[in-house]
């Protein structure tokens, strides 16, 4: 992907939910909510303080963030949905779950 995002902003593609329940029961696609769970692709250099120092970005490209239902701007770059983001509308970083989706 040829795309650097700018200032405090950061770029997430979403990670597909399962299709199915603990229970077993398969929820269709018209059912289905968009995932609030997105891997990070890539991230701007940082914000700027009131000083004009650059101030680096808690999130790296690869972590596994959360991020708020509504949040961010849905773009296609390279045939690839993505969202672009500020840093502050991701929720948390989930640990682990890299690793996991992997295996």
């Amino acid at each position: 992907m040829k795309f650097r995002p700018l200032h405090d902003r950061v770029v997430v593609k979403r990670l597909e939910e399962e299709t199915k329940t603990t229970g077993g029961i398969i929820i269709p696609d018209t059912a289905k909510e968009k995932p609030q769970q997105g891997k990070v692709v890539a991230v701007g250099p940082g914000g700027r303080d009131e000083a004009g120092k650059v101030t680096p970005l808690d999130v790296k490209a690869g972590d596994v963030v959360l991020f708020g239902k509504w949040s961010g701007t849905e773009v296609k770059i390279d045939g690839e949905d993505l969202l672009i983001m500020k840093e502050s509308d991701i929720l948390g970083v989930i640990d682990g779950a890299a690793k996991a989706k992997a295996a």
